[in-house]
């Protein structure tokens, strides 16, 4: 069918999912350009580089002078008249080369849009007619279309794979290119053996005599240029040109350079080498597939050719290959080496096994049309791999339920037989017999999916699901982590995120003793290590912000640490580290600067616990910790469980990362902090006054506030409310040894208003248990 409106065209592939990506002219703008015959090359008299041609149209001999080395008499050449329009806009003029006159000029490949560089002159075959139209020898002008096809539709790496989507589109047949499936007797034999039947599954030989070695007619050279390949020679352009209309890659041999007339597709040996066409060596290994004659290897299966065995000037035989090769195996290749063919392309999205021979008979019909030579009736097809041939039931309901509408049937059936899908209906629905070249469809919804697409996304009506619909309900462990990065930025710490790959040096300097998971392929040595901490790359946030003169920084960071497990993977947990160092900026809330210290940071935990509802919470001194000061570092507890530290960071780590002011961290497991947690829960206002008394007592230096609360709670009862400690004093007013601490109470019951009696008893009950327990004095 003709199309003169590539970009209505474009538009509809684009619809069924055949996505253009642009649509582009090719050689347009041409005029006045005629094919002539150069009857004398002659240099010119006042320059070296320079050369005076005789171009003859048939009815007019003109003098051009040109720069190109490539001319010689007898050649055949696109010669653009005086007024003659090129693709780039050029209008030819008249013109005067060091005193002789030029009447237009002979053209190359890229001054007629054909090809974005070339060197010289466009030689045509010497049998073009002179005195012709070139956008008429060449089909000019033309509209390209680059598609951006999904890896999933290799069928479409095709000018045939994209013509069945556009029968389909328009309701059109879809016409199959002629073959030449017989050929003439010859004496030539050849052997084929597939010893890696996993490799590749069908390999086809086909002989072809009396070849004789030229350029490729005009019209073939056109369309491989628009394409974007380089024509080479006529056997060769065929076989590109194939490949180009039917998907199916292909390879030539000359035939008298195979030794033994055996050809072996089998897996390369240990240190193979193989030179390829383009000059390079490789260095092959078992994981390569390799075609090899009887001695050696010819080519990388599926990717390139061997130069030992390529088509040459002086070749008359040809052994032409067609294969379906093991798409992984031809990918891993391609990448191990750094290849990429148009052939490993095809062969890496998979080709049809069901093609190999039509392939090899319409390049037949082609070598002979052009008059490159004749086909043999020898064909040798090793068919090895087992023939899979796929159903599937298609139920109408089943596609109505995911696409949610019904369809016209019949008008879906005609499109999915155009695109090669058999249908048998059933009174349980479709049954689709699946073409061999569709490799994406296997189920049912593949086929609903391709339905939706053949008919048009954009005819389907937009539809609610139906049935009922569960509101969507975030885990709890994770709102748990949400509300911790809340309450804490709410605190005025600044999330961070650091890396999970870290320095083993990193944790050394810290002090960790617990062995690392080391990585299999590290990206360098400062990532060779997974974290069993957060401390590193918290401490380094606090480096980096250091050196960049930053005076006061708080931060958390909520991430998983890995320790060695009992089995292969890790035991991941998810931690919240805290870090802050030097003092807070001036804000209108806080007029003086607050000092980020072991009570800042006590502070900061302590309001997180009561904010998560944790009761109970106690820090025990912590000795032993390798990266904490000794006398300022505590572990975090609730009824004896331990949900992590806090301190202030070693003086020879403060040292070590250079920091300017002493730094302060905590470490704490989230899964204890949830499980310690209590949701929030409503609390109505108390209906009773309560009492608030101020508490001073003198305790001895080494007893932690810590103990004193505890006491005080308990001596209490459930009357006591809320306990602040709000004042430490040291001064010559105590005895030696002591401090005094002020702790601000608040007395509530629920039922009643408090007595004074009942207040004075209970505070008589805390200052005698005090006493007798810490040997603390109530301070007047």
């Amino acid at each position: 069918m003709d199309l003169d409106e590539p970009q209505a065209l474009a538009e509809r592939l684009t619809a069924v999912g055949v996505a253009v990506d642009t649509v582009e002219p090719f050689g347009m703008g041409i005029e006045g350009v005629v094919t002539a015959r150069l009857l004398e090359v002659s240099p010119h008299p006042n320059a070296d580089r320079l050369r005076i041609c005789q171009a003859d149209t048939g009815s007019e001999v003109y003098e051009v002078v040109t720069g190109a080395d490539n001319v010689f008499p007898g050649a055949v050449v696109p010669l653009a008249l005086v007024g003659a329009r090129l693709a780039n806009g050029q209008v030819i003029k008249k013109a005067r080369f060091r005193g002789v006159t030029s009447n237009g000029m002979l053209c190359s490949e890229e001054e007629l849009g054909l090809e974005e560089r070339s060197a010289g002159i466009m030689i045509l075959p010497p049998d073009t007619p002179i005195g012709e139209d070139i956008r008429k020898l060449l089909g000019l002008p033309d509209w390209v279309l680059n598609l951006d096809l999904t890896p999933n539709r290799g069928d479409c790496l095709s000018i045939f794979g994209v013509a069945r989507e556009v029968a389909s589109i328009y309701g059109v047949e879809l016409k199959e290119p002629p073959v030449l499936e017989k050929g003439e007797a010859g004496e030539e034999e050849i052997e084929v053996e597939i010893e890696a039947p996993e490799l590749c599954g069908r390999y086809l030989a086909r002989l072809f005599k009396e070849v004789k070695i030229g350029p490729s007619p005009l019209w073939m050279q056109t369309r491989l240029r628009a394409a974007g390949m380089r024509p080479i020679n006529n056997v060769v352009d065929v076989t590109n040109y194939v490949m180009l209309e039917l998907g199916q890659p292909l390879h030539a041999f000359d035939y008298t350079t195979i030794r033994g007339k055996r050809i072996v597709v089998r897996r390369a040996r240990p240190g193979e080498e193989l030179v390829l066409l383009d000059g390079s060596l490789l260095r092959l290994g078992p994981e390569n597939l390799v075609i090899a004659d009887a001695e050696r290897a010819v080519a990388l299966a599926g990717i390139m050719g061997g130069r030992d065995t390529e088509i040459k000037d002086d070749t008359t035989t040809v052994l032409l290959e067609a294969a379906r090769f093991d798409p992984l195996n031809i990918r891993r290749t391609a990448k191990s080496f750094g290849l990429r063919t148009e052939a490993s392309l095809r062969f890496e999205r998979g080709v049809d096994i069901e093609g190999v021979r039509r392939a090899a008979d319409r390049t037949a019909y082609l070598v002979e049309k052009i008059g490159a030579g004749r086909a043999l009736s020898l064909v040798v097809d090793r068919y090895v791999a087992k023939r899979l041939y796929r159903t599937i039931l298609v139920r109408p309901e089943k596609v109505e339920a995911i696409l949610g509408t019904s369809f016209p049937y019949r008008e879906v059936a005609d499109k999915l037989r155009r695109l090669g899908f058999q249908l048998e209906e059933s009174e349980e629905g479709w049954r689709v017999y699946v073409p061999s070249f569709r490799h994406d469809v296997a189920l049912e919804e593949d086929m609903v999916e391709e339905i939706a697409r053949v008919y048009g996304y954009d005819r389907i009506p937009t539809t609610l699901p139906e049935g009922e619909t569960t509101p969507g309900k975030q885990p709890a462990e994770r709102a748990f982590v949400r509300r911790l990065k809340s309450l804490l930025t709410g605190f005025g710490l600044s999330e961070v995120i650091t890396y999970s790959f870290i320095n083993p040096r990193d944790l050394q300097r810290l002090g960790v003793e617990l062995e690392a998971l080391k990585l299999r392929n590290p990206l360098s040595e400062e990532q060779a290590v997974l974290r069993t901490t957060l401390l590193p790359g918290l401490v380094g946030v606090l480096a980096r912000n250091a050196a960049h003169r930053v005076k006061g920084l708080s931060v958390f960071e909520v991430g998983r640490v890995f320790l060695p497990g009992s089995n292969t993977l890790p035991d991941e947990r998810l931690m919240l580290g805290l870090a802050a160092m030097g003092t807070s900026p001036r804000h209108w809330l806080t007029p003086s600067p607050i000092p980020y210290d072991f009570f800042y940071l006590k502070g900061v935990v302590e309001a997180l616990c009561r904010a998560l509802g944790i009761k109970g919470v106690s820090f025990v001194p912590l000795d032993s910790h390798p990266a904490l000061h000794p006398g300022r570092a505590a572990r975090l507890e609730v009824g004896g469980q331990e949900l992590g530290f806090l301190g202030e960071l070693h003086p020879r780590l403060q040292e070590d990362y250079d920091l300017p002011a002493r730094a302060v961290v905590a470490e704490l497991a989230v899964a204890a902090l949830f499980a310690q947690a209590k949701p929030p829960a409503f609390r109505p206002l108390p209906r009773y006054p309560g009492v608030a008394r101020d508490l001073s007592f003198v305790v001895r230096q080494e007893i932690p506030v810590a103990v004193v609360e505890a006491k005080i709670r308990e001596a209490a009862g459930k009357l006591l409310k809320e306990l602040e400690l709000f004042d430490v004093y040291v001064g010559p007013h105590l005895p030696p040894g002591t401090r005094s601490l002020a702790f601000g109470l608040f007395f509530q019951a629920e039922d009643r208003t408090l007595t004074e009696e009942e207040v004075n008893e209970r505070v008589e009950k805390i200052v005698r248990r005090l006493r007798e327990d810490l040997g603390a004095e109530l301070r007047g």
